[in-house]
């Protein structure tokens, strides 16, 4: 089992920056890929980007040069840097890792934190 603690969402004024953290703790060490996803109201829950256990990343399309993915495996943390900040990252977003055990992938999520951006 995996557990994911996201902190570092907020209200913040478009043009601004926040730094979201995810947290893991357990069997990490089985972890594969780790990302951050988002939903809007009444929306689909969308991958903004993710980073494998080899270090690759990729974004979705409207946030790369925006927000940056990284990871500290000394503190068994994943961040996102998000700068420039539009009103339509506003959402809930979701810290996920994916972990591969016996030849099947388990999805473990985040209880989610709210990113505003008011314009």
């Amino acid at each position: 089992q995996v557990q994911l603690v996201e902190s570092g969402g907020g209200l913040v004024q478009a043009g601004g920056s926040l730094r979201l953290s995810c947290a893991a703790s357990g069997s990490i060490s089985s972890i594969n890929a780790m990302g951050w996803y988002r939903q809007a109201p009444g929306k689909q829950r969308e991958l903004v980007a993710q980073i494998t256990s080899g270090g690759s990343t990729n974004y979705l399309a409207p946030v790369k040069g925006r927000f940056t993915i990284s990871r500290d495996n000394a503190k068994n943390t994943m961040y996102l840097q998000m700068n420039s900040l539009k009103p339509e990252d506003t959402a809930v977003y979701y810290c996920n890792a994916v972990r591969l055990v016996g030849g099947s992938y388990s999805q473990y999520w985040g209880q989610g934190t709210q990113v505003t951006v008011s314009s």
